[in-house]
Parts: structure tokens; sequence; C-alpha cells
């Protein structure tokens, strides 16, 4: 057993360059045995290029790494696994039709006599789940569970490789406060048994629950490393973004006008059950509640992705049928979706395509051709009124970071002349600095006159930039608060209202 604070990794002058972007400049790291570091910086600062090196994905072009003493050039994904480095990403790497015991040995079967040794892998699945206290069956068809439960499979499949150096990227992203709670517990023990952790994350509030150390990166630089205990969360903003962020959450009063949007008695499948409500100028709405409330249910089903069983979609006082997307972006609703890889951005093609695509009928004359001098304009705009970090519009969005793919995902919506904009999660997984970058552009569009509804579920985001919250539970509206009258005990009891109805309802179904 290797001594606690004992260094495990070490990385000097690590230089990584892709095609017009220097995503590493000598940047150095450090990881100690039975520690918790917190590896921080905005989008595009180079951490996750950085663990990608670590973890094997990347080879870097110069510096040295030296993993347990031992020195290494570069690595594949087998030969750091064999090392003791797993990673878990943002976007969890689960192949769903398998079950928990094939995820967490996939690549790795036990055979016996040529065959999968299927029962000797389940009792060891059992056993890494019993130590984690993760109630899971090893049966268990991953596709079946919840995101949280997925990611706690994902720190199982890394234990099975008996890691002993766990990067974790953006862990929280997707998880209720009663998941984050498990997910420290388990990193806490982790930590006392000799693990070293790389915790990555935009969340800075969570670090005082787990972190012992931070180093942070800015434009692909190391700044500087520090015992958390040690520094303030000014100072390490400050660190990150290069300057002092004076307002996290920008507010700007705007006079309330006209009702510009209405949704009535709006119904589609469970989790959305009679919606009402209306949205005006001069204000930003939040929709706040707990995961599985129906809140992006409800932005798909006002956006045409889901079909809607009955309710009226009103557009300054004049109905609007919306059967699809199509519908909703001609008529001026637009949305930026929760999961921006998957439904807001064609990852292959450029920044320029997937600025233009859906605003085509814009840039296209009477003959269906496509005006360059148009596409470029709108394309350079966007980038130039984002602040979209990029050498330019030719390159790949999969190459870019998460929070300038939010950025040319709402660039395209507003490069028409949209009326209603909708953004589900807007900043998650995006750094503070850009964080910000959002919360002035909503307000921009709210001084502009344009609806906005925005769906968050973190509650001092919802609270520090929503004129109005509207609080659903359950697939239905709870209630709807006044942002600086509203405290978050309030929203919180509007945002589980229904969870006791439920219980007594399961209640009096098992007496029967």
């Amino acid at each position: 057993m290797r001594k606690m604070n004992e260094v495990i990794v070490s990385m000097e002058n690590i230089t990584k360059t892709f095609p017009g972007v220097k995503a590493l400049d000598n940047v150095r790291f450090e990881l100690r045995s039975g520690e918790v570091m917190a590896l921080l910086g905005e989008n595009g600062a180079g951490k996750s290029t950085l663990m990608k090196i670590l973890s094997g994905v990347y080879t870097r072009d110069s510096g040295t790494m030296k993993i347990f003493g031992k020195e290494y050039r570069d690595l594949t994904p087998k030969q750091a696994q064999e090392a003791g480095v797993a990673i878990i990403h943002q976007e969890l790497n689960m192949c769903k039709h398998l079950s928990v015991t094939e995820n967490m040995f996939l690549g790795r079967e036990k055979l016996h006599g040529g065959l999968v040794a299927s029962r000797e892998m389940e009792k060891e699945a059992q056993r890494i789940l019993d130590d984690l206290e993760i109630d899971l069956s090893p049966t268990q068809v991953v596709g079946d569970l919840p995101v949280s439960k997925q990611q706690m499979v994902e720190i199982a499949k890394a234990l099975s490789t008996n890691a002993k150096i766990l990067i974790m990227d953006e862990p929280t992203s997707a998880l209720t406060a009663r998941e984050i709670e498990d997910l420290f517990r388990i990193i806490k023990d982790l930590r006392a048994k000799g693990c070293g952790i790389v915790y990555i994350s935009h969340r800075l509030e969570e670090l005082q629950h787990i972190v012992d150390r931070v180093t942070i990166m800015r434009d692909g630089q190391y700044i500087t490393s520090m015992n958390f205990k040690d520094t303030t969360m000014d100072e390490i903003i400050a660190n990150m973004v290069g300057r002092e962020i004076k307002e996290k959450f920008p507010r700007v009063k705007c006079e309330k006008g006209k009702k510009i949007f209405e949704v009535k008695n709006l119904n589609a499948g469970r989790m959305v059950r009679d919606i009402n409500f209306s949205l005006y100028e001069g204000e930003i709405v939040g929709f706040a509640g707990l995961m599985g409330a129906g809140r992006t249910e409800t932005t798909r089903a006002i956006f045409g992705v889901d079909p809607k069983e009955s309710g009226q979609i009103i557009l300054n006082g004049q109905e609007v049928k919306v059967h699809n997307p199509q519908d909703a972006i001609k008529a001026g609703i637009v949305l930026a979706p929760e999961d921006r890889k998957k439904d807001g951005l064609c990852t292959k093609l450029s920044i320029r395509h997937n600025i233009a695509l859906p605003n085509l009928d814009l840039l296209c004359n009477k003959l269906g051709v496509v005006s360059n001098k148009k596409e470029t304009e709108m394309c350079d705009e966007a980038v130039k009124n984002l602040k979209i970090k990029t050498p330019n519009v030719e390159v790949n969005a999969a190459n870019l970071s998460g929070g300038n793919q939010q950025k040319v995902v709402v660039g395209k919506w507003l490069a028409r002349n949209s009326k209603v904009v909708i953004f589900d999660e807007p900043t998650r997984g995006i750094d503070v600095a850009a964080k910000v970058e959002i919360y002035n552009l909503m307000n921009k569009l709210k001084q502009e006159g344009i609806a906005v509804m925005f769906v968050s579920s973190e509650m001092p985001e919802v609270m520090g930039i929503a004129d109005r919250i509207i609080v659903m539970c359950d697939g239905r509206i709870t209630g709807e608060l006044m942002a600086e009258e509203a405290t978050q005990s309030e929203i919180l009891t509007l945002a589980t209202r229904f969870e006791k109805k439920i219980a007594d309802g399961e209640k009096e179904g098992g007496a029967e």
C-alpha cells in the first residue's frame, strides 16, 4: 500500500497543438495519493486535453510524464489503465443494451475454457458495488438506469480495473442534490483508501465539500496550485479568468411590457400535464424544479419535438400550430436544448455550417443559391457577439469546448428574428466566465423585447437571473414567484409538493 500524500502523477512541460490551436503550452501538473485535486479553468483552458494525455486518449507533442515514479513517453488507453489511471467522461461511455456486469468488464471478460465466466464476473461486480454502497443489481440493463446510476457504474468499472488515479470530468452535472451527496461519500471513501482523484467541475460551490488542493489553468497554460483551505473563491475565479468578476449574476432592470407568448392547457404525456403560463416583454422567466419534474419535456412539447395531446400556443395574440420544430422556428419560437451535442449541434460540421444550416431560408436567393457573403457576415457576427473562442469558423463544432459549443447553439437562433427563445440548462458544463456571458446574452434579449424562458437545475442561477420563477413538480406547475421575493426554501417546497401525495398513494395502493 502506498504512503498517503506521495506524488503519484507528475507532468512537466506538457505541450499539445491541434490544427490552428495550441491547446497546452508547457503545462505542469501533480497529483498525490489520498487527495482530491480540483483541476479548474474556463472552457478551452486545456483541462480535458491534459487529462486525455494522462489517460492515453491523446499523445503529447513534448514534455515528461511520470505515473507512480515510472516515466512514460506516450500512453495508449490500455496502457494508462494498466498503469492505474481511469477517466469518467462528462458524456458517459456506456453500452446501454448491456448489463452492469457486462459494462464493467467490457474488453476484459474473464474466461474459463474459452467461455465467458459470467457468474464469476457477476460476483466480482456485486462485491465492488457493495464496497461502494451502490444499490444496484449486476444483472440490470444499464439503459434502464437513470444517469446518476450509470455514473456509479462508471466508477465501479474504474475500480474493477484496480484504478488508483481517478479522473472525474463534470461528475455532478446531471445529478440531484441527494445523488451528489452519494457521489461525495464515495469520493471521500476512495480518498481514504489512498486513491488520487482529479475533479473537474464548473460548480465551484461543490469544492468546499471534498477538495484538498486546486490547480488552475488558463488559455492552455498552468497558472497556479494551492491548498483549497488557504484560498478564497474570489481568488480562484480571478486566477481562472485573469480578472475579477464583479457580479456572478448580472441582473438588468427592464419595464415589463406586453404579453408576447402564452401556453394554455398544454398536455403531452405523463410529464406535461395542464401547463399554463405567459411570457412578457422585458422579463426572463426561470423554470425551477427537481430532476424529473417535467421541465425539459415542457420545452420539447412547445418546440414540437414531442407530440402534444392538447393545448394552445399563442404568439402575439394569435394561435400558432406547432406540429414539429420547423413550425416553431418559422413562427419565431426557438430552443437551445439540454443535450447540446445530441440535439443542438452537428458536431462533425464546422461552426459556419452549424450556424448557417437552420438559416438557409435567410441565406438563399430565389433560385436556392446560398449567398457566401451573407453566410460569412452571419457567422462572423455570431462569433464576435458571443465571444466564441475559435481560430476561424471552419473549425468543427466537436473541437470546441462545452461553453463554446453552447454559444454556437445560441448563435444560430439569434441570427434569425426569433421572438421567443427557450434555454434548457443553458450553463450546464460551462465555466464561470462563460456563464456570465450567457447571462448577459439573456439580458440583451430581454432588453430587445424578446421573450426569454429558461430551465435550470441550479437554484442560485434561477434566483439570480430570472425576474419571475415558475416551479414544476411531477409534470405540473405547482407555483409562481417573483424572483426578488423568492427564497430557496419556498422554491424547494413547491418543487416537492406532489411527492407526499405520490408516497401516500403508493401506501394506499400497497394496503389494497
